[in-house]
C-alpha cells in the first residue's frame, strides 16, 4: 500500500483550458478518498493523472516516496476500474480476472490461487466459467473490480463505477465496495458525481469546482461545517436552504431580519459568531439544512419562528419533505448558481433572472404523521446553532 500526494498539481490543455489548478492533497496509506463535484470540475482528470493516462503540466505527483510524473501507467503499480467495466466479452470471468497476471507471466499455480481468492472475496466463485454477457450489471462490476484487485496494487482507482447500475443495485454495491476496501486496506481514490455516494463511502471527501479543490474533510465535517457556499449547496440531500438576510441588534438583542419578519436569536449569539458581529446591518447568506427547519409545534419554544406558505408535500415514509416559500431574497452568487445549474439548467436561468424576488423556495423536514397540506401557511422553527452564515461576495463561511 502507499500514500498518494498531489503537490501543486495542474493540468492545462493546449487550448488553454485549466482542468486542474494547483491541487495540494495528501491521501493516507489505506485511505478511501472520494473526489466529488459537478460535471467538468476536474475530478476525473485528477484521477487520470494518478493513473498516468493524462500528462501532468505542473507540480509533482508522488505514490509513496516516488515522484511518478514521468512513469508509464504500468510502472506506477496502480489498478483502475472504469465506468463501463471494460471486460473482454470473449473471455470467461476467470480469464478476465486472470488477464493482468498472465500479462505479467506469473506462474499458473499462483494465478489460480489469486483468482480463486479474489473470486471468493467478491462472491464470484460460481460464475468463473461464465462470460460477461451472462452476468448482471452488479456481477460485471465485481469482475471488473476483481481484475483490478487480483494484481494487489499499491493504489486502487475507481472512475464512477456505479453510474451504469440501477438505483437498488447502486445502494448494494456501495456497501460492498466500502466493505471490501476496508477489509483490504488498499489506498483508494473514487470519483463520483453523486454526493450521496461520496457521503456514504469515503473516509474523506475532496470537493472540486472548476478545477479547484474547495474543501477536504470527513463527510460529517463537510456536511456540518462547509467551507463555502458551493460545498454547502453541493453536499447534502435535500440540499441546504440558502437565502439572504441581515443580522441586526435591537435593545441589545440579536435578530435575524428577513423580508418582513424579524427572528430573535439567543443572547450571546454574536459573541459566538465574531465574523457576524462585524457585519451587523449588512446582508449575508444564511444556510440551514432541511432537518433543522422544523414544524414549530414540535420544536423547543425558544427557537426562532417564521411563517411560510406550503407549495408541495412529499411523503417519504419516515418523514415528510414540506416545500415552502420563505419570506427572503435569493442568494444569487456564482457558487449557488453552479450548484443549481448542475441539477437543473432551466431553474438556474430562472433563478438568476428573478434575483430580486422576495421569496425563496425551501424544504423543511416534518414527522411523517404531521398534519400539513398544500396551501397551508405553516409555522416553522429554525435551530439557531445549526444556522450557517456566508459572505455574500466571496461565498466563504463566516465563523
Amino acid at each position: 500500500m502507499a500514500t498518494v500526494t498531489f503537490k501543486n498539481i495542474s493540468k492545462t490543455y493546449k487550448d488553454g483550458t485549466r482542468a486542474v489548478v494547483d491541487m495540494d492533497l495528501e491521501i493516507s496509506d489505506g485511505e478511501f478518498m472520494v473526489f466529488v463535484g459537478p460535471s467538468g470540475c476536474g475530478k476525473t482528470t485528477a484521477l487520470r493523472m494518478v493513473a498516468g493516462l493524462e500528462a501532468i503540466t505542473g507540480g509533482e505527483l508522488l505514490i509513496g516516496d516516488h515522484i511518478v510524473n514521468d512513469l508509464t501507467p504500468k510502472e506506477r503499480d496502480i489498478a483502475m476500474v472504469f465506468q463501463n467495466y471494460s471486460l473482454y466479452p470473449h473471455m470467461s470471468v476467470y480469464e478476465n480476472i486472470a488477464f493482468p497476471l498472465r500479462a505479467q507471466r506469473m506462474p499458473k499455480r499462483e494465478i489460480n490461487d489469486r483468482v480463486e481468492r479474489t473470486a471468493k472475496l467478491l462472491g464470484l466463485e460460481e460464475h468463473l466459467k461464465r462470460r460477461p454477457r451472462h452476468l448482471s450489471g452488479g456481477q460485471r462490476q465485481r469482475v471488473a473490480m476483481g481484475r483490478a484487485l487480483v494484481r494487489q496494487p499499491q493504489v486502487f482507482l475507481m472512475d464512477e463505477p456505479l453510474s451504469n447500475l440501477d438505483a437498488k443495485l447502486r445502494v448494494e454495491m456501495r456497501g460492498e465496495i466500502t466493505r471490501l476496501q476496508h477489509d483490504l486496506g488498499v489506498t483508494t481514490i473514487y470519483v463520483t458525481h453523486d454526493q450521496v455516494e461520496a457521503m456514504t463511502m469515503g473516509d474523506r471527501i475532496a470537493v472540486m469546482r472548476k478545477g479547484v479543490l474547495q474543501q477536504v474533510g470527513e463527510p460529517q465535517t463537510l456536511y456540518d461545517r462547509p467551507a463555502n457556499l458551493f460545498v454547502a449547496g453541493f453536499i447534502g440531500s435535500p440540499p441546504m436552504n440558502m437565502f439572504r438576510a441581515q443580522i441586526d441588534v435591537r435593545n441589545g438583542h440579536p435578530l435575524l431580519v428577513l423580508e418582513g419578519q424579524e427572528l430573535p436569536l439567543p443572547d450571546g449569539f454574536l459573541s459566538d459568531h465574531p465574523d457576524l458581529a462585524a457585519r451587523v446591518g449588512k446582508d449575508v447568506v444564511v444556510g440551514i439544512r432541511p432537518e433543522n427547519l422544523q414544524d414549530a409545534r414540535q420544536a423547543p419554544s425558544q427557537y426562532p419562528r417564521l411563517t411560510a406558505p406550503v407549495t408541495v408535500v412529499e411523503t417519504l415514509g419516515a418523514e415528510r419533505h414540506v416545500h415552502v416559500r420563505l419570506p427572503a431574497r435569493r442568494a444569487v452568487t456564482d457558487e449557488v448558481l453552479d450548484v443549481i445549474l448542475d441539477v437543473d439548467p432551466g431553474e438556474a436561468a430562472e433563478f438568476a433572472q428573478h434575483a430580486d424576488r422576495t421569496s425563496v423556495r425551501a424544504i423543511a423536514c416534518f414527522d411523517a404523521d404531521t398534519d400539513v397540506a398544500v396551501g397551508d401557511v405553516c409555522l416553522l422553527a429554525l435551530t439557531p446553532r445549526k444556522l450557517r452564515f456566508f459572505d455574500l461576495e466571496s461565498g466563504i463561511a463566516l465563523a
